[in-house]
């Protein structure tokens, strides 16, 4: 008899595979990302595809910009990737397999993203669009929604970058893949807003750093500066 699988075992299994504490900046994301799609992965209606793929890479890689060491955070998305049960190669793999193909085809990707009878055939990018498209049960999930922008942000980045263009073409992609566009426009306004504040989280540790050296440095310095002094005032031997 199969057991289905807890969110504790997939955190247990994470720590097993990450021993070392994470980074107190990145662990809520860490944690997040566990229980998500763990949540997901349990979900009988859920489908790995590259989309999925690339918007777990996606999110991983840009929500943990700045990690150090950085050795750990590559062993972080492994031990993430062994604890959901996916091969982490694969993963990046799928997640670069699409980016290769936006980057060489921009005009095409966004075409067949708001056109599916465009006649265009980008596997596996087109095979996988048609399949959420036409499936009646199609599991929407945020990372895959997450994946999709990112596609978006190669193709088109000038209409990204525009708020109420972005807002357009996202409508048209949720409404396009008929699981409707109102949560991939709430799930893409959350994430965007999530990372400007991770980079303010990231900034102010910087500065919090920095100003540590500084302070330092003067420290040091005046005790230098205070040791010299009484050298020169030590009266010499006649």
């Amino acid at each position: 008899m199969n057991t289905v699988r807890t969110v504790s075992d997939t955190k247990k299994d994470f720590y097993l595979a990450f021993p070392k504490p994470v980074n107190q900046v990145y662990r809520r994301v860490v944690d997040e990302l566990l229980v998500e799609i763990h949540l997901l992965k349990v979900n009988q209606t859920f489908v790995y595809d590259s989309i999925f793929a690339l918007g777990f890479v996606t999110t991983f890689d840009r929500f943990t910009v700045g990690y150090k060491p950085e050795t750990d955070r590559f062993a972080v998305f492994h031990a993430l990737c062994s604890a959901l049960q996916f091969d982490s190669d694969r993963v990046r793999q799928d997640a670069t397999t699409l980016i290769d193909i936006a980057t060489r085809s921009p005009s095409e990707v966004k075409t067949l993203l708001t056109d599916l009878n465009s006649g265009i055939n980008l596997d596996p990018l087109s095979g996988q669009l048609h399949e959420i498209a036409n499936k009646s049960n199609f599991k929407y999930s945020r990372l895959l929604g997450v994946g999709l922008y990112a596609l978006l942000e190669i193709c088109d980045p000038d209409t990204i970058a525009d708020n109420t263009k972005r807002e357009a073409i996202l409508k048209v992609v949720g409404d396009l893949l008929k699981f409707g566009s109102d949560r991939l426009l709430k799930d893409i306004d959350l994430y965007r807003s999530n990372l400007e504040k991770i980079e303010q989280a990231r900034q102010m540790i910087a500065d919090m750093v920095e100003a540590e050296r500084k302070k330092r440095a003067q420290k040091e310095a005046a005790s230098t500066s205070t040791a010299t002094e009484s050298t020169s005032d030590t009266p010499k031997t006649p």
